[in-house]
C-alpha cells in the first residue's frame, strides 16, 4: 500500500529546523473532570476520533540532508497507543509534558495521559503535543470529538459570544516606536545558581478581568497590556534600561467545527507597544490610554492578511536548496535575529469552545494550556477561560529564569492583570515548578 505524503508546511519546517533536545517543543493541555475515565472506553473513543480527524495520524518520513523537503506520512492506524494511565501524580504528568516530547517518527505525535486529580476526586487528562506537528487548538478539537464518542453527548462548539455594550475602537492607533528598535527582553534571574535546562511552569485560576461598560477593549487587550506592563516592571526591578515592548500574538481564524483543519493553523502577529511610560507606575489614566491604543492596534493587525510566519518564513522554506542547507540557514538567521525577537508570546485561546462532556465522567471543570518557551524569548503566556474563570499558564525556559523567579513573574502578572480591571487579584493560584 502506498503511503500518502504531505510536504511540511512552513510552520512545521521552521520548527523542525530549530529543534533542541534541551528545550522540547511541546504543547501541554490538561482537562480536569469530576469523574473517572474508563481506560478501554477512552482508547476506543480516541481511536475513532483519529479516524474522523485523519490528519493527526502523521509521522515524519525518513529524511536525509540532501532531500528537498521534509514530509509527513499519513497512516491508517496509530503506530503506538497514545492513551496511557501511568499512575503517579498530576505533578509527574505535568513534568513529563514539559520534558518528554512524543516522537515525530511515530503516529500520532500526541500522548494522552490520565491521572487522578490531586483533590482526591475525579481525574485529569493531560495531553502532550509535539508542536512541530500540530498546535493546541487542533488537538483540543480531536479531544472534543473523543469526548463526544466516549460520553455519547453533543460536544459541538458553542456559538461565539457577542460582545454587548462595548463600542468598537475608533481612530488610528498611535505610533509605537521604530520597528527596528531592539525590544525589551525579560531580565534573566537565577537565584539558585547557574541556568538550568528545560521549562518551568506556573499555573493560576483567576477571575475573568472586568471592563467598564462601553469600553472598546477586550479581555485579550487587557491580557496584552498586562503582559507589556509585567515585562516593563520586572525589568525595572532588575535595573534594566527601558526598552520598547513587543509581544507575539497567535491569531487563529479556523472554525471550531468538526471540519476544523488539523495541524499548525495559527498565524503570528507582532504587537508593538513602545515604552509604556507612566502606565508602568500604575497611573490609571495611562493604563486606560494604553488599553484603548492596544484595542486599535490589535484590531488593525488582525485584519491584515499575512503568511503564518511572514514572508521571511516562506522564503526560508522554499524547496530550492536541500533541507540540510535550509536548516543551517534557519538556525543561523534565528541566532542573528535573536536581539530583535519579541519580548514574550501571549496566546489567548478565549473561551473553551466545547463542553468537553465525557458522559458519566462529567464535563471539564478547568483546563490549562501552555505553549513552549523556547529561547531567545524564553517566556510564554497562555490563557483560556472556563466557566467564567481565567486559566493562566506561564511557562519559562530555565536558561532565562529559575523556578523561584518564574513563580514571582507569574504572581507579578496576576497582580498587573487585576489592575487593568481596577481590581485586586483573587486567591486560587497554584504554581508548578
Amino acid at each position: 500500500m502506498t503511503t500518502r505524503r504531505i510536504p511540511f508546511p512552513t510552520v512545521d519546517e521552521i520548527s523542525r529546523h530549530c529543534l533542541e533536545q534541551y528545550e522540547p517543543d511541546t504543547v501541554h493541555i490538561e482537562i480536569h473532570l469530576p469523574g473517572r475515565l474508563d481506560p478501554d472506553r477512552l482508547r476506543t473513543a480516541v481511536r475513532e476520533a483519529f479516524t474522523r480527524h485523519p490528519r493527526i495520524l502523521v509521522r515524519q518520513a525518513p529524511v536525509r540532508w540532501w532531500h528537498r523537503s521534509y514530509a509527513w506520512e499519513l497512516t491508517a492506524e496509530p503506530d503506538t497507543d497514545p492513551v496511557r494511565f501511568p499512575g503517579g501524580t498530576l505533578a509527574d504528568a505535568r513534568r513529563r509534558a514539559l520534558t518528554d516530547a512524543p516522537p515525530l517518527e511515530a503516529a500520532p505525535p500526541v500522548r494522552i495521559e490520565v491521572v487522578d486529580a490531586p483533590e482526591g476526586a475525579g481525574c485529569v487528562l493531560v495531553a502532550t503535543v509535539h508542536h512541530t506537528a500540530l498546535d493546541g487548538p487542533a488537538c483540543l478539537r480531536v479531544l472534543a470529538t473523543a469526548a463526544e464518542l466516549y460520553g455519547g453527548r453533543d460536544n459541538a462548539p458553542a456559538p461565539v459570544p457577542v460582545r454587548g455594550g462595548g463600542a468598537a475602537p475608533v481612530g488610528a492607533a498611535p505610533p509605537a516606536g521604530s520597528p527596528w528598535a531592539r525590544p525589551a527582553r525579560i531580565a534573566a534571574e537565577h537565584t539558585s545558581g547557574a541556568p538550568g535546562l528545560g521549562n518551568g511552569m506556573y499555573l493560576a485560576d483567576l477571575p475573568l478581568p472586568t471592563r467598564p461598560p462601553g469600553s472598546p477593549y477586550t479581555v485579550n487587550d487587557q491580557l496584552l497590556v498586562a503582559a507589556c506592563l509585567t515585562a516593563a516592571r520586572w525589568n525595572r526591578e532588575h535595573g534594566e534600561p527601558d526598552r520598547p515592548v513587543r509581544l507575539t500574538m497567535p491569531v487563529d481564524d479556523r472554525p471550531r467545527t468538526a471540519e476544523m483543519p488539523i495541524g499548525n493553523g495559527t498565524r503570528l502577529v507582532e504587537v508593538p507597544f513602545g515604552t509604556p511610560g507612566a502606565a508602568v507606575d500604575g497611573d490609571p489614566e495611562a493604563v486606560e490610554a494604553l488599553l484603548r491604543a492596544t484595542a486599535l492596534r490589535t484590531r488593525a493587525l488582525k485584519a491584515v492578511p499575512r503568511p503564518q510566519l511572514g514572508r521571511s518564513g516562506a522564503l526560508l522554506t522554499a524547496p530550492v536548496l536541500p533541507v540540510g542547507v535550509r536548516a543551517a540557514a534557519a538556525r543561523a538567521l534565528r541566532g542573528a535575529a535573536a536581539p530583535w525577537a519579541s519580548t514574550t508570546l501571549l496566546s489567548n485561546l478565549g473561551r473553551l469552545a466545547y463542553p468537553m462532556d465525557f458522559g458519566d465522567a462529567g464535563r471539564a471543570t478547568r483546563a490549562w494550556f501552555s505553549a513552549p518557551a523556547r529561547m531567545p524569548r524564553g517566556v510564554a503566556l497562555t490563557t483560556i477561560s472556563v466557566s467564567r474563570r481565567l486559566q493562566l499558564a506561564l511557562r519559562w525556559s530555565r536558561t532565562r529564569l529559575d523556578d523561584a523567579a518564574g513563580q514571582r513573574l507569574g504572581e507579578l502578572f496576576t497582580r498587573t492583570l487585576a489592575q487593568t480591571a481596577g481590581a485586586t487579584p483573587a486567591a486560587g493560584q497554584e504554581a508548578t515548578p
